[in-house]
């Protein structure tokens, strides 16, 4: 036993925060493996957010050296990012009792079908970097802590929202965005995890056993990220975001899925 589960159920978790580290250092949503893992392992929804948040911490810590040790992070604009995306996310993290989540169910799947069509789409989307729409001071001061924010109240599809806003805001390309993405993600799952360990959610044998899956799933998936770049990261982006938003809808509270049963009802 581990934390009250059976080291079986253990084991399987390690292989699916593997598999689910290895899908998160290239395009992000391993959460859609390990959450419904951790509450099949028999946490509450709390302590799986909150250990959930421990194994994606070392994921995409892992990830995040992978990339800096191909030269990919710029850490001069980098550092910043990640400390003002790590602050946001525990203000995200304090906030969530007195903001409308119910509002961020509903929207959040609407960004990520957007984010999918967009990826799909977009005719000029490669490794090659292109020229930046805004300063990096501007996007450090919206997109970053408006994202880190949103990491700490809510969480799915951060690694989107942040991978959009380095390649359309500031034209990196595929691969540097992905690099990014994951120091800025690192900075945002252990701003939130610093809050959730203090209150002592964390199930700390479950996560660190966790935690070494994801390690090891994320450079795998750092090492095929670096070596396909965007013919694999793209398109994976794409599945990802939709699958995440069909993810976030199936859910019975969702308020858009409430209002379309409603209007199936009436009619």
């Amino acid at each position: 036993m581990a934390g009250g589960v059976e080291f079986e159920v253990i084991a399987a978790l390690f292989a699916v925060a593997a598999v689910a580290g290895c899908f998160d250092a290239i395009a992000g949503g391993g959460g859609l493996l390990t959450v419904p893992a951790l509450l099949i392992a028999g946490l509450d929804p709390v302590a799986a957010i909150a250990t959930n948040k421990l194994q994606g911490s070392a994921g995409t810590l892992s990830a995040t050296v992978a990339f800096a040790r191909r030269g990919l992070i710029g850490w001069r604009s980098a550092l910043p990012f990640a400390a003002v995306a790590a602050l946001a996310s525990v203000a995200g993290a304090l906030s969530a009792s007195s903001l409308p989540a119910p509002v961020l169910a509903a929207m959040v799947p609407v960004l990520l079908i957007g984010i999918a069509v967009y990826f799909a789409t977009a005719r000029r989307m490669g490794d090659a970097d292109a020229h930046a729409r805004i300063p990096a001071l501007a996007f450090g001061a919206t997109v970053v802590p408006a994202v880190g924010f949103y990491d700490g109240i809510f969480g799915p599809g951060a690694g989107s929202f942040y991978m959009v806003g380095f390649v359309t805001l500031l034209g990196y390309g595929v691969v540097r965005a992905t690099a990014h993405t994951k120091l800025a993600n690192a900075a945002s799952n252990v701003g939130s995890l610093a809050l959730f360990a203090a209150t002592g959610a964390v199930v700390w044998p479950v996560g660190l056993t966790m935690a070494a899956g994801a390690v090891l799933g994320a450079q795998i998936g750092s090492r095929l990220a670096i070596r396909l770049g965007a013919r694999l990261i793209r398109p994976l982006l794409v599945v990802i975001s939709c699958l995440m938003a069909v993810r976030l809808l199936a859910d019975p509270a969702n308020p858009l899925r409430q209002a379309a049963a409603a209007l199936l009802s009436a009619g």
